[in-house]
């Protein structure tokens, strides 16, 4: 089944500012959250689709991608959605926590995992066109034979008697009160009474894996990509943390990259930029045709529109920049050297003498010149 609009989802336009975003979801957020809708499971579905919502919606970097791929487009951000009910309240922790006791108890706060970050090396076309990598990634996960719940097979954890599974109790003294961190099952709701042995416990296990990396179209060197729940399984349960891909893309000899545009030196022969010529220039990908004007100088700038890098966060690619680099010949045959020295008498320039940067040897010297010439003589 396609998936709803999110803007939809949350009952804002598509030009909702990040308050308004964030507005419309606690709304969603207190209309289905599930304990408010012990009775009623769709509510559950309806309060995953508002958080996977506002996910996008208020992150600006997703929310461009979402606008013009669509639900497509925050996969390249590494947003994979959330596994569970449980991954969203610690996803938007700082958000539920302003809720305080209105829905009578609070999920239980098993300990998150850490962040993992791995190294990933692109060639340049790849970093410009986009790819899909495989990396091995060290990481804890949660363990095959207890299922993550760190109790021995045949049994399971008991819910916790001091905190009746709410992972906190109250603490008062007088008029004060205060929620604290159980002090008999540590914040996790339950005890486990019989432990795993092959995690002795701990609901995880150390694992290599291999795992499949798309990187989008534009990105480019010391930029990382975060994948969602890929990170080290959380201990005693807990949500797993993210997966960091740092990006190092290696540089082209033909190109240099700023930004999303490319810059490029292309060579001209003495003959080809004052005549003018057709050329072949190196592209992202290939080579294109390209006509050079006559009467090219050195240095000169031809831009080529929409020839350069997607855009990551935006819309379209960049240019690619052309600097003519003129090459003068260093060694000359006969007949070229007469070419040239009757091009030169053509033009009125002598060659092998010395003249003023302003072009005097077409000039007449001066009549003060000529009597400094004749006194030389003498």
């Amino acid at each position: 089944m396609a998936k709803a609009d999110y803007y939809e989802v949350l009952g804002v336009t598509a030009d909702a500012s990040a308050h308004e975003i964030k507005s419309a979801y606690r709304k969603k957020a207190v209309q289905y959250h599930p304990d408010r809708n012990p009775d009623n499971p769709a509510a559950e579905d309806k309060f995953k689709e508002a958080a996977e919502a506002y996910a996008v919606l208020s992150d600006a970097e997703k929310r461009q991608l979402y606008d013009r791929f669509g639900h497509d487009g925050p996969q390249q951000a590494g947003f994979s959605g959330f596994g569970d009910v449980d991954d969203i309240f610690s996803h938007f922790s700082s958000l539920f926590s302003d809720f305080g006791d209105f829905f009578g108890r609070r999920r239980r706060s098993a300990r998150r995992g850490n962040d993992v970050v791995v190294e990933l090396d692109l060639e340049f076309l790849e970093a410009v066109k986009g790819v899909s990598k495989m990396v091995t990634v060290q990481r804890y996960v949660p363990c095959d034979t207890c299922n993550g719940t760190g109790a021995k097979p045949g049994t399971a954890p008991t819910t916790c008697q001091t905190c009746q599974g709410q992972g906190a109790v109250m603490h008062r003294q007088g008029i004060f009160a205060a929620r604290m961190t159980c002090p008999t099952c540590h914040g996790a709701g339950s005890i486990i009474r019989e432990k795993c042995p092959a995690c002795e416990g701990s609901a995880r296990q150390h694992r290599e894996e291999q795992l499949k990396v798309t990187v989008p179209a534009g990105v480019d060197d010391g930029q990382s990509l975060r994948i969602g729940g890929k990170g080290q399984a959380g201990p005693t349960g807990g949500i797993p943390g993210d997966l960091y891909v740092a990006l190092h893309v290696t540089t082209d000899e033909r190109f240099a990259r700023e930004g999303a545009d490319i810059y490029c030196e292309v060579p001209l022969h003495l003959t080809q930029a004052a005549l003018g010529a057709s050329i072949q220039i190196p592209i992202i990908g290939g080579e294109a045709d390209l006509d050079v004007k006559a009467g090219t100088q050195p240095g000169q700038i031809e831009v080529l529109k929409g020839e350069g890098i997607p855009r990551l966060n935006g819309y379209g690619n960049g240019d690619q920049i052309i600097r003519f680099v003129v090459e003068v010949p260093t060694k000359l045959g006969k007949r070229q050297r007469e070419l040239l020295e009757e091009l030169a008498e053509l033009e009125g320039v002598h060659a092998n003498t010395k003249t003023p940067w302003f072009g005097g040897s077409k000039s007449k010297p001066s009549k003060s010149k000529k009597k400094q010439k004749k006194r030389a003589k003498k």
